[in-house]
């Protein structure tokens, strides 16, 4: 049995300092390691793999040699992350990018691409329905990066830059978050938290949506001010930008405190901005001049030898689809969000997880047991399951040991709803047997370099787990006193900059949360859903998803391989503020608008 300790080197500040010495050898590599091309010219960062290995090699030093953690004990935690992120995310964003370059191959992707920008020929306001709106609903079926993928796609095929695209859609990539993957965060949050589950829905529905009015505004300021624009340029389409997200954070409050819909939150918002913004833009409003790129207005201002600012009616755009067929060009991303919506219904999940439960089998693999039905076996990890002790204050007193099972739910896995989704789209839209070739083949020349990645990235974050140095980070955040509403924010933001994923990250700190909140007499409502909110915050960083949004963005292998230094570099601190925004927010709700927190139903 490894019991964890937090504090290995006697002294609380020295100890803090080397667990986070894997976090910092891989931000080093990421975002800061100098080196020079074949020209001579400075970069900061090396190549994606090569960081993450690095941080890798940190975190094996660090967890066997300070925190004398057994060598086949780490050796099994980072499998079983590899392992576990593969069906739980890679699978997703692999199935995903399958389902995009079939509309790309099929050329139904092109039309896709003119019906969104007849809903606004303003660059600005393609941001916004794309990264923001759109981008939501995606987040809501699927998650795990997925939106980032597709948004990010859908961005460069209408012309942005990669870099561009990725940024942008990681920076909207916030505020829907916690209700990802139907509900999943917040289902995992409830269960390790032992709190209800919809009045912490509620609470992180009574947050965000503060957080979603601003986003459209953020974005449109990010972008214009990457174009060369001016601040007038950013408010000049500002009631489009604030239906947008006014839109989005009144239905985020109502469905997040619905016992029907709190799982579908991010759904029903997207939705619903979706539809009220097309419907301003069409009958209500329109920007008085139509912003493009920088790449668009030299092209303009050399045509015509003139700098001036094209307007909305100086130029005529013909839609040139009927609507029968930009329906048919849209069926597969409806297909997508039926099947994921489908995936996510409990119901059906079991479903899928007893199909075989006929079919029994019981074996042994590395001398653990793999066991279980065909539908959905399971493998207990060798030299780690319950054999891996959480102490004190982290857990409490007498708290069973940690599990460690790889769970092959290899038919309910939300990545096999986007696969059939795939499937599905595929045959509705007639590929012959050369584009499915191709789709296949694209797909996994363009997915390598990130799927090495992210196995690496995930194996880091379930080493740290194991061996407690994220308990350790996490209790510095601990003895914040009365500001600890304010850091709890940045334990979820830490959480999920360490794993990947906001569902990760309330696994990993939300009975933590709860257990600090009741020694500092706060309500544990607030600040375990603050986890949740402030994680979101981190999504933007974490190396998972950036390299998903390189996948998505960047074609050529290499400009993929090392954009990964120049995004980071340019969302961290949009990461660390948007946590800060959310910390203000926590920090009024305890102590100036308490009636804000929602009572749990055995209070009432």
């Amino acid at each position: 049995m490894y019991q964890q300790t937090y504090d290995p080197l006697g002294n609380a500040f020295l100890s803090t300092i080397v667990a986070a010495i894997p976090i910092l050898t891989l931000l080093y590599f990421i975002a800061l390691h100098r080196r020079r091309d074949t020209q001579g010219n400075v970069h900061l960062g090396i190549s994606a793999p090569y960081a993450a290995f690095f941080g890798v090699v940190a975190a094996f030093i660090i967890s066997c040699l300070v925190f004398r953690m057994p060598v086949l004990t780490a050796i099994s935690a980072f499998a079983l992350g590899s392992l576990s992120g593969f069906l739980g995310i890679i699978w997703i964003v692999l199935a995903a990018m399958f389902l995009y370059t079939m509309s790309v191959v099929t050329g139904k992707f092109e039309i896709v691409k003119e019906s969104i920008v007849h809903i606004s020929f303003d660059r600005r306001l393609q941001c916004v329905l794309i990264a923001f709106s759109f981008g939501a609903i995606i987040e809501g079926t699927s998650g795990f990066g997925t939106p980032v993928a597709i948004a990010g796609a859908v961005m460069v095929g209408l012309g942005f830059k990669p870099f561009q695209s990725a940024v942008l859609n990681l920076l909207a990539n916030t505020a829907p978050v916690a209700w990802g993957a139907i509900g999943t965060p917040i289902i995992t949050l409830a269960a390790v938290s032992e709190l209800d589950q919809v009045t912490l829905s509620t609470m992180a529905g009574h947050q965000l949506p503060f957080v979603s009015v601003l986003v459209p505004f953020w974005l449109v300021a990010t972008f214009v001010k990457m174009e060369g624009g001016s601040w007038k340029q950013v408010f000049e389409v500002w009631p489009a930008m604030l239906c947008a997200g006014g839109s989005f954070a009144l239905m985020q409050f109502y469905a997040s405190g619905s016992t029907a819909l709190h799982l579908m939150t991010d759904v029903v918002s997207g939705v619903f901005s979706v539809i009220c913004t097309a419907l301003f833009l069409r009958f209500v409003w329109q920007p008085k001049t139509r912003f493009l790129l920088r790449s668009e207005r030299e092209a303009l201002a050399l045509a015509s030898k003139s700098t001036a600012t094209t307007t909305t009616e100086s130029t005529t755009w013909k839609y040139s689809y009927s609507a029968a067929e930009t329906a048919y060009a849209w069926m597969p991303w409806v297909i997508l969000i039926a099947c994921c919506a489908l995936w996510g219904v409990p119901e059906f999940k079991k479903f899928l997880n007893n199909l075989f439960a006929g079919v029994t089998f019981s074996t042994t693999l590395l001398g653990s047991p793999l066991k279980g039905s065909l539908s959905l076996p399971v493998w207990d990890m060798p030299a780690l399951h319950n054999l891996v002790q959480r102490m004190p204050p982290v857990v409490p007193v007498n708290a069973k040991a940690e599990a460690a099972r790889f769970t092959i739910n290899w038919l309910s896995a939300a990545g096999t709803g986007v696969f059939v989704a795939a499937v599905l789209s595929g045959l509705a839209l007639r590929l012959s047997a050369t584009q499915w070739k191709d789709a296949f083949m694209q797909t996994m020349r363009r997915m390598k370099i990130p799927v090495l990645v992210i196995a690496q990235v995930l194996g880091l974050g379930f080493l740290t787990r194991y061996s407690g140095t994220d308990a350790v980070l996490g209790l510095a955040f601990t003895g914040a006193g009365v500001l600890y509403p304010f850091f709890a924010a940045y334990l979820g933001w830490l959480g999920v900059f360490l794993t990947g994923s906001d569902t990760a990250s309330n696994a990993l700190f939300g009975s933590l949360q709860r257990i600090t909140a009741q020694q500092l007499n706060l309500n544990p409502i607030l600040i375990v859903a603050t986890n949740s909110t402030g994680g979101v915050m981190g999504k933007m960083i974490d190396a998972q998803s950036i390299m998903v949004a390189c996948a998505a963005c960047y074609d050529d292998p290499k400009e993929r391989s090392f954009a990964l230094g120049p995004i980071f570099r340019t969302v961290f601190f949009h990461s660390i503020a948007g946590a800060a925004v959310i910390g203000v927010i926590a920090m009024l709700q305890a102590y100036v608008f308490p009636g804000m927190i929602p009572v749990p139903p055995a209070v009432k």
